[in-house]
C-alpha cells in the first residue's frame, strides 16, 4: 500500500491542481474497469473529459504498469491473488473496490448528491454474485479466503489457502475501505474540498499510534477500525434489501433478469449475510502465522482424545513495550516463538495473531488441532491486540 501511495502522490507531483476525483477516473480507465454496472453509477471513464490529458501522462509514464498490475484483481489457476496490496495494519486489501468507492464518494461531493453507488459496487455485487456462485457449499465457505505473503518485509505474491470465492478476504476488505472513505468523502461540508488522494489514503492506512494514545481515543477514520466503523455504517442499512437490490440492476444490465425468478435466492442470500456479519463486523481480524514470518512446529503433535475437559494457556513471557504496528508485532511475535522454541524447548506457540485495537486479551487452541501437555503452548497479547 505504501508503495501505491507513493506512486499516486508522484502522478499528483506531476500534475500540479490535479483533483482526486480526476485521478481516481484515470486510474480506473487505466485498470480497464469500465463494466455496465460501474457505468451506470460513475459513467464511462473514457468518456469523462477531465480525465482525457491525464490519461496520457499516466499511460506514457514508467508507473502505468505498476498501476495496471496494482488494480486490475484476478486470482490465477495456481491460487495467486493479483491486484491486491499489504496495508500496513497487516491486513491484505483489493484495490479495486476500495477506489470505486473513494471515487462514488467524490462524484457524490462533487454534484452535491447521494452516494448511491457506494455499496453496489463496493461490497453488494461481490458478495451477492458470490453468495449465489457458491450456493452448493456451506455459507461459511461462500465468502473468503485470506493468504499469505511470500515475504513479510517485502512483499510480491499473495496466495490464497484454499480455493478463491468471488468475495476474497482481500475484496472485502477493500470494499469496506471503500464504503468508508466513500461514505465520509460524500458527507464532506459544501465548504470543504476534499484532499488530494493520496493524503486521503495516507490518512487512513499510514497512521502513527503513540503508546499513550491507543486506537480507541483516534477519533479519525484508520484501517485498524475497518470492522467497528464498516458496522456502523452497514448497520444503516437493510443488507439482505440493498444486495437483492444490486443483484437485480446486475441482472437487468446484462439482461438476464430470468435469474430472479428463482424463489431460493433470498434465503441464499441471508445465509450469506448471516456469515458476512460473523466474520468480518463481529468477529476481529486474525492474522495467520505465515503472514507474521512464524516457524513451523518443531516436532509432531500429539492430538489428544475430544473433547477435553480443561485446557491450559500459559502465559511466560511479553514484549518490553506494546508493538503499535504491524512490522513491529510480527517482530515481537517471532521474537516471543523464537523464546519458546530455542530458550524454553517447547515446539511451538499456538497463537495467530489479530490487531483489533481493544487491548483485549484472547487466547484458544488454534485452528482445530488439540496437543498433548508435552506440546506446552505458549504465548502472550500485547496491548492494543488481541492473540488467538
Amino acid at each position: 500500500m505504501e508503495s501505491f501511495i507513493q506512486s499516486v502522490q508522484q502522478v499528483e507531483d506531476s500534475n500540479p491542481g490535479l483533483s482526486p476525483l480526476a485521478l481516481v477516473r484515470a486510474l480506473r480507465r487505466t485498470a480497464g474497469h469500465d463494466d455496465l454496472m460501474t457505468i451506470h453509477f460513475l459513467g464511462a471513464s473514457y468518456n469523462l473529459s477531465d480525465t482525457e490529458g491525464l490519461e496520457g501522462s499516466i499511460l506514457n509514464a514508467t508507473s502505468f504498469s505498476f498501476f495496471d498490475k496494482a488494480i486490475h484483481h484476478i486470482v490465477t489457476d495456481q491460487g495467486e491473488e493479483r491486484g491486491v496490496v499489504l496495508a500496513p495494519d497487516g491486513t491484505t486489501v483489493a484495490l479495486a473496490p476500495l477506489l470505486l468507492g473513494i471515487e462514488s464518494g467524490l462524484k457524490a461531493k462533487m454534484e452535491g448528491t447521494q452516494a448511491l453507488g457506494v455499496f453496489p459496487l463496493t461490497l453488494g455485487r461481490t458478495m451477492g454474485l458470490s453468495f449465489l456462485s457458491h450456493q452448493d457449499i456451506p455459507p461459511s465457505l461462500r465468502l473468503g479466503p485470506d493468504g499469505c505473503w511470500d515475504n513479510v518485509e517485502q512483499p510480491k505474491v499473495f496466495r490464497l489457502s484454499r480455493p478463491a470465492t468471488l468475495a476474497t478476504d482481500a475484496i472485502v476488505n477493500g470494499g469496506m475501505d471503500g464504503v468508508i472513505l466513500g461514505m465520509h468523502l460524500s458527507s464532506l461540508p459544501a465548504s470543504q474540498q476534499p484532499q488530494a488522494l493520496s493524503e486521503i489514503l495516507g490518512g487512513y492506512y499510514n497512521f502513527t499510534l503513540t503508546e499513550k494514545q491507543g486506537i480507541d481515543v483516534v477519533t479519525r477514520h484508520i484501517s485498524p477500525r475497518r470492522r467497528e466503523l464498516s458496522r456502523s455504517l452497514l448497520e444503516s442499512l437493510d443488507l439482505h434489501n440493498a444486495v437483492m437490490t444490486t443483484l437485480a440492476l446486475v441482472w437487468k444490465l446484462e439482461n438476464t433478469e430470468w435469474i430472479s425468478y428463482d424463489t431460493g435466492l433470498g434465503k441464499v442470500v441471508q445465509d450469506g449475510l448471516q456469515t458476512f456479519r460473523h466474520k468480518y463486523l463481529d468477529c476481529p481480524q486474525i492474522i495467520p502465522r505465515c503472514q507474521w514470518g512464524a516457524k513451523a512446529y518443531r516436532d509432531t503433535p500429539i492430538p489428544l482424545s475430544l473433547p477435553l475437559q480443561f485446557l491450559y494457556v500459559h502465559h511466560t513471557y511479553e514484549p518490553s513495550s506494546p508493538c503499535l504496528s504491524f512490522s513491529s508485532c510480527s517482530r515481537d511475535m517471532r521474537s516471543m516463538q523464537r523464546f519458546h522454541q530455542e530458550d524454553r524447548g517447547w515446539i511451538d506457540i499456538g497463537y495467530r495473531r489479530t490487531f483489533s485495537g481493544r487491548g483485549q486479551q484472547c487466547s484458544v487452541l488454534p485452528r482445530t488441532q488439540s496437543y498433548s501437555s508435552s506440546s506446552a503452548l505458549s504465548g502472550t497479547g500485547s496491548p492494543g491486540q488481541q492473540t488467538q
